[in-house]
Order: structure tokens, then sequence, then C-alpha cells
């Protein structure tokens, strides 16, 4: 008796001790709960099985690249569906009309049923018009979400009910970006922060509670598709904008400018999100390559450490970055290249270490142009989810990658270069991944046996 007592309370003290100390967390926007691509949770699993990750449960979706939040065990989505008869053009690159509407979907956490569905009519003329591309974001029980037509909303979390809404093209007498509205907003207080476009109004301040515009900010011939973050220097939280034309510094209580960095993007595609290692800043473009930025101690003020060489995506000389934000650690940029080269770089001088095209699958395309993988955090290892579906775990550093484990766990189901792509960034939460393609959302458990 006294025997099966002790083992009670052994295995009762542990499950308090594993309670504690493996962490469960949301993601409640893109890049997950602090906007760094660190995903904090333990208890994660160290290797796939044979068979792969357990699925949870799959639930059908319509098309989009906008990856998932999952928060308060909830699951948000956004999707589009065409209306019947209606088709896009043969062309991924072609502007057309189609007649479509956009949706907000909110799904269970535990069985990926649907708790309620907001939609809305929505003339696609974008190129490469699968869908939304924008993660929803969610706090103090609302979400919300951007349109690739520039529909911007504001729903209650529990129960979809609208709040307010705006039309960023109407509003502001712009048309849409080539490629839609495509820059993950940041909410900052009360100020819920968007790429708008237009004259004085490439970024936008909305009352998070009502839409009220709070301030506008900037001009560019165009707003590119950079998702705005704040970082602390110079003893001042700093909003850096990147659009096509130069990389900007804001109040972003205010929207005043602190400084401006001439920085072009070739075709509009500032994209890739600026990250901040120490004082340094580091914006990689796909056309014109990277540029790394000392941020001063003292003041909000910036100088140029290092330009690339290269304003060639086909003859690349350090790293240039399309729609995978990079990772710095330890004085070492990771990121993945024009033609799919995951490249290790030095951060002060942005000499190459090292390149795999294993990552993203290149190795084996005809096409590799644009080929894709992202890049999440873990404990001491990476998550790359990549085009082809395949989730992998892999240990990057100066001395090579090493990958741990892999499995395929979603199919690709867009086209790119004449080969099927999948281009969502997924959400990792409460020890599961949450992805999606154009047909299907998934859950799949990667907590440890």
């Amino acid at each position: 008796m006294k025997r099966a007592a002790f083992r009670h309370t052994a295995v009762l003290v542990a499950s308090i001790w594993f309670s504690l100390f493996a962490r469960a967390d949301d993601w409640p926007q893109w890049l997950g709960p602090q906007r760094d691509a660190v995903w904090r949770e333990t208890g994660i699993v160290e290797k796939f099985p044979p068979q792969g990750p357990p699925v949870r449960w799959r639930a059908p979706v319509g098309g989009g690249y906008a990856g998932p939040a999952v928060a308060g065990g909830r699951v948000y989505v956004t999707d589009r569906i065409r209306d019947e008869g209606a088709s896009d053009p043969l062309s991924q690159f072609a502007r057309g009309s189609t007649p479509s509407k956009e949706r907000v979907l909110c799904l269970n956490e535990a069985d990926g049923k649907v708790e309620w569905k907001f939609e809305y009519p929505c003339v696609y003329t974008i190129s490469y018009p699968a869908g939304p591309r924008v993660t929803p974001v969610v706090a103090e029980g609302k979400v919300w979400t951007l349109g690739a037509e520039g529909h911007l909303v504001c729903l209650d979390a529990a129960t979809g009910r609208l709040i307010w809404s705006r039309e960023l093209k109407k509003d502001y007498g712009i048309p849409s970006p080539l490629w839609g509205f495509s820059a993950h907003p940041l909410l900052d207080g009360p100020r819920l922060i968007c790429l708008v476009g237009g004259e004085g109004s490439v970024a936008v301040a909305f009352d998070k509670n009502t839409g009220r515009e709070l301030w506008r900010a900037l001009s560019a011939k165009e707003p590119g598709y950079c998702p705005p973050v704040i970082y602390e220097a110079g003893g001042r939280r700093q909003l850096i904008i990147w659009h096509p034309q130069a990389i900007n510094s804001l109040d972003p209580e205010t929207g005043g400018v602190f400084w401006s960095e001439p920085f072009f993007a070739r075709a509009g595609l500032s994209l890739a999100m600026p990250r901040k290692l120490g004082d340094r800043l580091f914006i990689s473009a796909f056309y014109n390559g990277p540029i790394l930025l000392r941020l001063d101690a003292a003041r909000p003020a910036v100088t140029v450490v290092w330009r690339g060489q290269s304003n060639n995506e086909k003859n690349t000389d350090k790293l240039h970055c399309l729609m995978s934000t990079p990772f710095l650690e330890d004085g070492h940029i990771y990121g993945v290249c024009s033609y799919g080269q995951f490249r290790c770089l030095r951060l002060d001088t942005g000499e190459r270490v090292w390149e795999t095209l294993k990552v993203t699958g290149a190795e084996g395309e005809k096409f590799a142009r644009w080929c894709n993988a992202f890049i999440v955090k873990n404990g001491n290892r990476f998550f790359l989810p990549n085009e082809k579906g395949d989730l992998i775990i892999a240990k990057l550093s100066p001395r090579g990658y090493e990958e741990v484990s892999r499995a395929h766990l979603l199919e690709p189901t867009g086209r790119a270069n004449a080969r099927p792509v999948l281009w969502c960034h997924p959400a990792f939460a409460n020890r599961c991944v949450y992805w999606r393609n154009d047909k299907e959302i998934i859950c799949v458990s990667l907590a440890s046996p």
C-alpha cells in the first residue's frame, strides 16, 4: 500500500513539474507572440516517428497564402472562394477581375470544426490571386484581418460579430499593389499599424477598437509588402517601415519620422521583414540584395555598415531574400536566397559561410526560382517548413546544416514557375503545427511522447 501511494505521489509530482516547465503558448500573429519567429514552447518532439507525427484533425478551406493564428482555444484563418462560374486569368502574373468572396474562419482548436465564419464580396484584381496573404492578429477578445484587396476587418473573436471595417482602396484612393495587400499588420498598444499606400499614407495607424485613423506617414510610388516591426534603439521605440524606396524609422505613437535610409527595391519587392541583432539592422531584397545598418546607441539614427554588391538575383554575392524572413543569431545570418539556396553568412561582413539546397528542395528543381522555406527557432534547433509541404527539424550553426528529421505533412497546391508550391507560413502552438494549403488546414501534434 505504501509502495502504491509512493508511486502515485511520484507520478503526481512528475506531472506537476511537467506542467510547470512544458509550456504551451498561443501563436496570435505572424511569426508568433513576439513577432520574432521563435517558438518558446517546451515538451516538443526531438525527432519525428518513422510514420510521421500524428495528424489531430483536418478541415476544408479555400484558397490563400495567409497563415493561421491560434489563440484562446481557437484557430483563425482567412481564405477566398470564387463566385460560381468565375475564373482567374490563365497566367498567374496577369491582373484580371474575378468576382469572389473572402472569408474569416474560426475553428475549434480541439477538433477543427467551424465555430463561426465572416465573409464579404471581393473582386480579385491582383497577380497570383489564390487568396488572402495576411495572418490574422488576435488579442483582447478581437481578431483583425486584412484581405488581399484591402478589406481591413475587426471582429469579435468569440462570435465573429463585426466591430468595424475599412476598405483601404476606397478610403485612400489607391489601387491594389500588384501582389495584393500582403504586409501583416502590427498591433501596438491602442494602434493597429498597416501598410496602405498613397501620398503621405504608406504607413497608417488605426485605432484598434474603432478603426479611426490615428496618424499617417510616408510617401512612395508603391507601399511594398514588408511587415512593420518595432525595435528599441537609441533610447526610443522605433517603428521600421521598409517601402521600395527607403528604410524608415518612425515614432510608433505619432508617425513622426526619425530617419530614412535610401534602399531601392526593384519591382516594388520590399518584402522580408528587417531583423535586428544587437545594434545591427539587416534588410534583404530579392533583386537588389542586402544592406546592414548600425543603429546609433544615443539617438534614433543609422549608418551603413555594408551593402551587397550584386543587383542581380541570378548572380548573387550575399543573400537575396524574397518571402522568407531571415534569422539572425550569434553573429550570423541564416536565410533563403533567390533560387532556394539556404545560406549562412557572417553578419559583420556578409561573407558567405555555407549554403545548401536541401532545405528548400531546390536541388531537384529545374525551375528553382523563388524556392522557399520558412525559419522558426525552438530551443537549440530550428523548424523549417518548406514549399514542398515538408517540415524539417535541423540544427543551424556556422559549422554547417545538420538535418535531424523530416516529415511530409501537406501537399503543395499552388503553382509557381511550373512547379507545385506551398507558400503559407504555419503557426506553432499547443505543441502542434497548424498549416494550410488551398484545400485544407491541418493540425499536427509535435508533442514529445
